[in-house]
């Protein structure tokens, strides 16, 4: 039965050669010994530079391996949302959670790039029944999933010139290249609850499981700005938004479709390879 209640570090050391014992170091030998030091000093500072890599590449990369994170913000406007906002301890806001993205772009133009991307948002609050409680004064819990899955293709714009040609052998990165991109594809969605739950006919409680998941489409729109590290890699700063909806499963049957659009703000790390 169920009651109303309220709710509630090394440091490296070089040991010079000593002169063998009965030996006297003279003036001449202590300037050849400074002067080996010298151009041992000179050959290995000379070696790190030639293995510090160019400022410059030979060639636009032709190809872009970008991986960023950051906070997927839920819109969750729909009615399952309102609904479950209105009768457990959760807030719209509880449906926002980390993001984890994926992109390759394919330079296909100066200013463009056809970018493929993959990735994964999701929360995974928990929460009990406002209004009511046990016949213990326990509360009703329960843990509610929701998982965004995209996979998209994209037309990515840059705004300025990316880089510049030195010649006809060297291609120098801009310090900042922004840019803005359109488009859409196929997205994966898991809506699922799990725990304890309150029939309002019987007033009874019974644990279950709902989910609702599947595939639907989504359409996107995004802005950044990529930020030079070196000539093969970047910082980059990117806001999506993303549209998209779904008929809810059987489980969630007499609802609007799911809503699953909303923000995504990341930042990652870009690889161009040469």
């Amino acid at each position: 039965m169920l009651v109303s209640g309220s709710p509630k570090g090394w440091r490296s050391r070089r040991q010079w050669a000593q002169p063998r014992a009965g030996g006297q170091p003279t003036i001449v030998a202590l300037r050849v010994i400074l002067l080996l030091a010298l151009l041992l000093g000179i050959t290995a500072n000379e070696t790190k530079a030639q293995r510090r890599p160019p400022d410059f590449l030979f060639r636009p990369p032709p190809v872009t391996l970008t991986l960023r994170g950051g906070v997927a913000l839920a819109n969750a406007s729909s009615d399952l949302f309102e609904f479950t906002t209105e009768e457990l301890t959760l807030r719209r806001r509880d449906f926002s959670g980390p993001t984890l993205e994926l992109d390759v772009g394919i330079r296909v133009h100066p200013r463009a790039d056809l970018v493929l991307g993959i990735g994964h948002s999701g929360a995974k609050p928990h929460s009990e029944f406002r209004h009511w409680v046990d016949q213990d004064d326990l509360p009703i819990e329960q843990t509610t999933r929701f998982q965004r899955v995209p996979l998209t293709a994209s037309v990515r714009t840059y705004l300025t010139p990316r880089g510049r040609q030195v010649g006809s052998l060297a291609w120098i990165p801009n310090r900042w290249a922004p840019y803005i991109g359109v488009g859409g594809g196929a997205l994966w969605y898991r809506f699922h609850q799990e725990g304890d739950f309150v029939d309002f006919q019987t007033l009874e409680i019974f644990p279950t499981t709902l989910t609702s998941s599947g595939w639907t489409y989504t359409l996107h729109g995004f802005a950044g700005t990529e930020i030079r590290l070196g000539p093969t890699s970047a910082l980059t700063v990117e806001t999506m938004y993303r549209k998209a909806s779904a008929r809810p499963s059987p489980d969630f049957q007499g609802f609007d479709p799911i809503d699953l659009s909303g923000f995504n703000t990341s930042l990652g790390i870009q690889f161009r390879f040469r």
